[in-house]
């Protein structure tokens, strides 16, 4: 084996490195084989396990009899067949999700058993025609189901684990209401370690637990975790540095909370102020991510083409993309150089774990000279700059990355 390079501080730690036999170097399913089947579903996640994924990421939303379910979001058009169920007629309405106005149909609007009657399908169809072979297959799993998927896997020295995240956590706590207008009043966080705990799966070396939201992540660990006796590595997730601000941040502040009380230390250590509009890049600085770590953190998930030093071409074209409802992966990186985050997530303590590698030339970066890279060699050229694990859509090539990039 090579030794990994440590240009940006130690590449691995002591808890990264008892999670398995890779030098502490992680691949972590992108809802599951994503790249290959519907995502979000058993057979997403078991086929992820048989490419060698050390961890399956649900994203979790909650029903309306309170089961924590594996979908993208909690609008379930794009994602199943719900569109086709003429009784479900009139479960559609609009609601306001994260300051976003959405039409569709929600999970929190369905039991647990009307979810089941739905089948999945692919959720990107003009990207992923040969997917849509398993549109009609497939049911929506509970996030207890995926984790005794996990358990069942992890036999003969393999160790499987999972890495889920609450999605609209604000949302269902806070301001989402149910058709009947209802409140909703859920902590999804609440929900997720009660799962773990049933299913006795708590072993810290076997979840990470993710949020793009701060003050969720900050309640587990003070709070809902001791309660339940339970110590498990959080990851705080970034949206684009540039245009997205933390959507807890944004609620809190216009509601006009006591900030000092949510975020302690963290309001004084924002450079403009914490603010509605603050932008992920205030969370990206050597202090706020020291602070992330003595209070709740164990890890960052960038997205990788704002963790890639990009020219101003790049630059605009992704703040382009973001207006008009881009997708997240739509811009080029530049490999080869990190943004300065990296090095002071590494130096902290932090495991950084980027999103999302997909093997689809639109979603492919590029050298400092133009080049395409292929999906092996983005993989491993991030795993060179110091990153300890990849959310990828095809984990079978981010298994190859890794054996490569560790010559074993």
């Amino acid at each position: 084996m090579t030794d990994a390079p440590t240009t940006f501080g130690a590449a691995t730690s002591a808890t990264a490195v008892r999670r398995n036999d890779h030098r502490g170097l992680i691949v972590i399913a992108h809802r599951g084989a994503s790249g290959y089947r519907p995502e979000h579903t058993l057979e997403s996640y078991r086929l992820a396990i048989r490419q060698g994924a050390d961890f399956i990421e649900p994203d979790l939303v909650i029903t309306r009899d309170g089961i924590l379910v594996a979908r993208h979001d909690n609008e379930i058009s794009t994602t199943t067949d719900v569109a086709e169920h003429r009784a479900f007629d009139g479960r559609r309405t609009t609601k306001t999700v994260d300051g976003i106005p959405i039409t569709g149909w929600f999970a929190e609007d369905f039991t647990l058993a009307e979810l089941k009657s739905l089948r999945a399908k692919e959720r990107l169809p003009t990207l992923r025609p040969d997917n849509m072979r398993f549109d009609g297959l497939y049911q929506i799993p509970t996030f207890a189901e995926v984790v005794q998927l996990a358990d069942r896997e992890s036999r003969e020295g393999r160790v499987v684990g999972v890495y889920p995240e609450t999605k609209h956590p604000t949302y269902f706590a806070r301001e989402g209401r149910h058709l009947d207008g209802s409140p909703i009043a859920t902590s999804l966080g609440e929900k997720l370690v009660a799962t773990l705990v049933a299913e006795r799966f708590v072993d810290p070396r076997r979840v990470y637990v993710q949020s793009f939201e701060i003050e969720n992540l900050l309640e587990l660990k003070k709070r809902l975790m001791p309660d339940a006796g339970v110590d498990l590595p959080l990851v705080q997730l970034y949206g684009n540095l540039d245009a997205d601000t933390p959507y807890d941040v944004t609620y809190n502040v216009r509601a006009g909370a006591d900030l000092s009380n949510i975020y302690g230390e963290l309001k004084p250590l924002i450079a403009h102020r914490l603010a509605a509009d603050m932008r992920y890049a205030a969370l990206a600085t050597g202090p706020v991510l020291r602070w992330m770590r003595a209070n709740y953190a164990d890890g960052i998930g960038p997205w990788k083409g704002d963790l890639l030093v990009r020219s101003p071409h790049d630059r605009s074209r992704r703040r382009g993309a973001a207006a008009k409802g881009g997708h997240a992966d739509t811009a080029i990186g530049n490999l080869g150089r990190a943004h300065p985050m990296l090095a002071h997530a590494l130096r902290a303590g932090l495991q950084v774990h980027p999103y999302t590698l997909r093997a689809e030339p639109d979603f492919l970066v590029r050298t400092s000279a133009g080049t395409v890279l292929p999906l092996i060699d983005e993989a491993e050229s991030l795993y060179a700059l110091g990153v300890q694990g990849l959310f990828i859509d095809q984990p079978d090539i981010g298994f190859a990355a890794r054996k490569r990039f560790l010559g074993c």
